[in-house]
């Protein structure tokens, strides 16, 4: 690239461009995930639309891999790239209310904390992200499973619309009424078809308190909790979302000193309807067993989105392994538990999301998002500090999902996929939803600019190696 090019490019921006040679460079190129280590040429710190335009036609002009950031949450580690351009929307993060209408507006660099702050603060909130952190863009393009989502659906479920930049560096505006194929497939398709540059949400009325929490078991009463867990799931009504973690315990106030640092099972849950109807809907877990915690209370739904953070913010390495489970049998729980006994690391955890409720009534093939009936799912979150222990961490996780193979449905939500080959990518949408997906890409990204991503090229093969 010829320096004028770059003085014009760095000209044309409100927001910065960075620099390998910048003081901000080493900052600007991390992302969550400290497994990801690459280094982009340059960095876009779009501040609007305008800059976003003028960074898509200038990586099309330069032939340059674009990278887009938005809360950089992703465990691929997509927000960055080798010898590209990062395309960063994080200082776009304004929201807007229409509280007649219930409706919410994001710009792509928001998390979903920056939404909740805003929206609780008249009793209203859309199914967001489990880590607060997490921004707006990857988790609704990808689907975006949250505590909300039995009672409301997914975070794709409650998009209303979305404005894009597409690869020709066209704005659109994708809703059920303009350019309605898009639409479809910006929910539940991923970055695949431009740059969203704000989410348009509906809301519900929720909290601003609501009943939730954990509540945890030692490790012995593990294999009955499952037991107990999937007969109880199926019984529950939609208000009620839950998730199931094999875990270590940590060393919190909250928690009895005899149990830090050991192998715990824990529930949490979370009733988006009035706390008076909570009582009688989580009395049978609250009464199960032995707990040696029980932290289910009244609880800000804000309170409640931030609950994890601490556990889950940057700088550790992770990597993910997922999958749907069309079953939880005595089989499958024994697989869990010897793999639980065998966990590596005390940050890692075995998540089982109980899905159905809203999520399930969504038609089939209504948004890219598939899978809906699939009861549950499964994701084994390694996550650890020494990067000498990377290979260790990793082979459990795999080691863990290859045993539970037998129990799945061979599908893959798309949001907690790392680097795993087109075949795995695929399997995300099953081969109706891909091939649609196709059309769409040749349609509006025919030369694959947005190729950093859970890839959906505009042909029928990609030829990507599958690890």
């Amino acid at each position: 690239m010829r320096q004028s090019a770059l003085d014009s490019l760095r000209a044309s921006l409100r927001g910065e461009l960075v620099f390998p040679s910048d003081d901000a460079y080493e900052t600007a190129r991390r992302v969550w995930n400290a497994s990801i280590d690459k280094r982009p040429a340059l960095i876009a710190r779009c501040t609007g639309v305008a800059d976003v335009i003028r960074a898509v036609e200038f990586a099309q002009e330069h032939q340059l891999s674009a990278a887009v950031r938005g809360g950089g949450h992703n465990v691929a580690g997509h927000g960055t790239c080798d010898g590209g351009m990062v395309i960063d929307l994080s200082a776009m993060r304004g929201i807007g209310l229409d509280l007649v209408r219930r409706r919410a507006t994001g710009q792509a660099g928001a998390t979903w904390g920056d939404l909740d702050h805003e929206t609780q603060a008249y009793g209203l909130a859309t199914t967001g992200g489990m880590v607060s952190t997490t921004g707006l863009a990857g988790l609704t393009l990808g689907g975006g499973i949250g505590w909300l989502m039995r009672k409301h659906g997914l975070a794709c479920d409650n998009l209303l619309a979305a404005e894009i930049v597409t690869a020709g560096g066209r704005v659109l505006r994708a809703s059920a009424d303009e350019n309605s194929d898009l639409f479809w497939g910006l929910r539940g398709g991923g970055g695949n078809f431009g740059i969203v540059t704000s989410f348009e949400f509906r809301l519900h009325p929720v909290g601003p308190m609501v009943m939730a929490g954990p509540i945890f078991f030692p490790a012995d009463q593990a294999g009955a909790l499952l037991g107990f867990y999937r007969e109880w799931v199926q019984k529950v009504p939609h208000e009620l979302t839950t998730v199931l973690s094999l875990a270590t315990a940590p060393a919190a106030p909250f928690l009895p000193k005899s149990i830090h640092g050991k192998r715990v099972a824990i529930v949490i849950s979370c009733f988006a309807a009035e706390l008076e109807d909570a009582a009688a809907v989580l009395r049978p877990l609250r009464k199960f067993g032995s707990p040696v915690a029980d932290l289910i209370r009244p609880m800000p739904y804000e309170a409640l989105q931030t609950l994890v953070d601490s556990e889950w913010g940057p700088g550790a390495h992770n990597y993910f392994k997922s999958g749907y489970l069309e079953r939880v049998d005595n089989a499958a729980i024994e697989t869990l538990l010897r793999w639980h006994a065998r966990v590596e690391s005390p940050h890692s955890e075995i998540h089982l999301h109980h899905f159905g409720g809203a999520v399930a009534q969504v038609a089939e093939g209504e948004t890219a998002f598939a899978h809906r009936s699939a009861p549950y799912l499964l994701n084994v979150l390694a996550r650890w500090t020494d990067p000498a222990r990377s290979q260790t961490n990793i082979d459990w996780a795999r080691n863990l999902y290859t045993s539970m193979m037998p129990f799945g449905t061979g599908a893959v939500y798309v949001n907690f996929l790392g680097e795993e080959g087109d075949d795995r990518v695929r399997a995300a949408y099953g081969r109706d939803t891909y091939e649609r997906l196709v059309q769409l890409k040749k349609t509006y990204d025919p030369s694959n600019l947005f190729r950093i991503n859970q890839n959906i090229p505009p042909s029928t093969s990609s030829g990507r190696k599958t690890r």
